[in-house]
């Protein structure tokens, strides 16, 4: 008699329990298993059957390969990241050590995870109370702070759009999945539209777009419906542990989500993750072969912070030609300006001259830390003779480290060039001989002009 092979794996168990909104006594009756078994199994006192395995799978309808595979691995992983932070630095965990606690302790290591992402949070508004005026209430701030305490990557979204995004390819396309469901989709001129580029008629069981959006956008589109169909209460889980000081910044923080998603079922991680290395994260080469816009491959490189599949870690900046900051994603700790305007030696602000131009320039800050950006002007609306439409440069930029891995820098050597001299925002950066300062850094006494007037807009003392 061969002996059936068992494997354990708790935490996996777990999160699929709690992603599908079960109870141990709910999941026991499924499997026609006892409740204490479950908890046995989670808290990896008992080990996963085959035969379970397969049970799990038909039931739940969840990938068997998916299930098997690592074991845990991606919260071993995201364990392993926490405990890498300078916070923990002098406590010399070893990998083994924090592997042991996870698996030991699935329930309290989930709570550290949950400690963690609090604890980020709160440095980052920190940050921004200290970095500039804090005049009240600042939902767009709540958003980004959310965005940037979990390096805009969030798993369960990606591993769930994952299977949406194989769910629409089989069925040949948006328009017939969402056929299947009984739903039409329709394309109606802009004056109908009064104003909306999406609408979905649940009476009439019909979505209806703006004809004048181009592929990619009619795209990200109906993946945003299917988002909103299909995942709502995923991203509801998501937000379910924060606390949000205004209305306004769940909101914005619940929509940031929804577009997360429809970006994930447009470019799944891992073929979008692999793509971007096979080709050297060329923005314009990923585009054609996802069908995507140049600001849409930009967002999702972005993202790719799987533990364990980790792609460059970008920094990403939309501005308008008043250097309005629109969208802002914080993966590559870039310390960009919380307030007030940004530094106009950068490319960023000088791409208008140059639209849909790809720009590249190195970087250095005051402190000497180097930076690779991609820049390009992007355009929304439009589609047709007097449509409006604004344009808005987007900036993608990476660490001097990884710019390596980048075609934008193949054959350069770097050691040979010389870098923009760029500051984070005029009152923090002291560089003396800049023509294009607007105002005096923090801490400098200003030289009297009585005398003598320099080149420079202010005259600035020693420090």
């Amino acid at each position: 008699m061969v002996k059936e092979r068992s494997t354990f794996m708790g935490p996996r168990i777990r999160r699929i329990r709690r992603d599908l909104g079960l109870t141990q006594v709910i999941m026991a009756e499924d499997l026609d298993v006892s409740p204490s078994y479950i908890a046995l199994i989670e808290s990896n006192q008992r080990p996963v059957t085959a035969s379970m395995l397969l049970k799990l799978a038909e039931i739940y309808r969840i990938d068997i390969a998916s299930l098997a595979r690592g074991s845990g691995n991606d919260f071993d992983a995201q364990m392993a990241a926490a405990f890498k932070a300078p916070l923990f630095a002098d406590l010399d965990l070893s990998p083994i050590e924090i592997q042991d606690f996870g698996s030991t302790f699935p329930s309290t290591a989930e709570a550290v995870l949950r400690l963690y992402t609090a604890y980020q949070e709160g440095q980052l508004a920190l940050a921004d109370q200290t970095g500039g005026d804090s005049a009240g209430p600042d939902p767009v701030g709540e958003a980004r702070r959310f965005l940037a305490a979990r390096k805009n990557h969030f798993a369960e979204i990606d591993t769930q759009a994952e299977g949406l995004a194989r769910n629409i390819k089989r069925a040949g396309g948006y328009e017939k999945y969402f056929a299947d469901q009984r739903l039409r989709v329709r394309h109606l001129p802009s004056d109908v539209m009064v104003g909306f580029t999406r609408r979905f008629d649940a009476h009439r069981r019909e979505i209806v777009l703006d004809e004048s959006l181009d592929n990619a956008s009619a795209s990200f589109q109906l993946a945003l419906q299917v988002a909103y169909l299909e995942m709502t209460d995923v991203i509801s889980d998501i937000l379910a542990g924060t606390r949000f000081d205004t209305e306004t910044g769940e909101k914005l923080t619940r929509r940031a989500l929804a577009n997360y998603t429809a970006g994930a079922i447009m470019m799944p991680y891992n073929a979008f993750a692999k793509a971007a290395k096979d080709r050297f994260y060329d923005i314009e080469a990923l585009g054609r072969q996802f069908g995507a816009s140049f600001e849409q491959i930009a967002h999702r490189l972005t993202t790719l912070q799987k533990p364990g599949y980790e792609g460059v870690p970008f920094f990403f900046i939309r501005v308008d030609a008043a250097g309005n900051v629109s969208k802002r994603l914080d993966g590559a700790g870039f310390p960009f300006a919380r307030h007030g305007g940004s530094c106009p030696l950068w490319v960023l602000h000088s791409a208008f001259k140059s639209p849909r131009q790809v720009l590249t320039q190195w970087v250095e800050l005051p402190d000497g830390e180097r930076f690779f950006s991609i820049v390009r002007t992007v355009t929304a609306g439009g589609g047709g003779y007097h449509a409006p439409q604004i344009e808005r440069a987007v900036a993608l930029c990476c660490a001097s480290q990884h710019a390596h891995k980048l075609i934008y820098t193949k054959n350069t050597d770097i050691s040979d060039l010389q870098p923009t001299p760029i500051g984070v925002t005029c009152r923090l950066c002291h560089r003396a001989d800049c023509l294009a300062r607007a105002e005096p850094p923090i801490g400098r006494a200003l030289l009297s002009d009585d005398y003598r007037r320099p080149a420079t807009p202010f005259g600035l003392a020693d420090p």
